[in-house]
């Protein structure tokens, strides 16, 4: 499985964490995305740091990874919550 995938899916993992603390505790999930967006930036964050300190990549090359990464368990979290609550 590619690093990229596993981050993502880590994301999801994350997200439905996140959610399911969330209709545990009553909380609407519109007003969770928000938690979950800065939790996961923070995370997305250090992927791109690992991959430009660590696994030598440029900037340049982890930036699009970095968009990915973060934009598509967000836009998901969105839709899952404008959708259901």
């Amino acid at each position: 499985m590619s690093h990229t995938l596993a981050v993502i899916l880590g994301g999801l993992v994350l997200m439905a964490a996140l959610f399911g603390l969330g209709v545990w505790r009553g909380i609407p999930l519109v007003r969770i995305v928000p938690v979950f967006a800065g939790l996961w930036a923070l995370a997305a964050a250090v992927n791109l740091w690992v991959g430009v300190a660590h696994a030598r990549y440029a900037l340049r090359e982890e930036v699009p990874v970095f968009a990915l990464v973060f934009a598509l368990p967000v836009a998901l979290a969105w839709l899952i919550a404008r959708r259901f609550g």
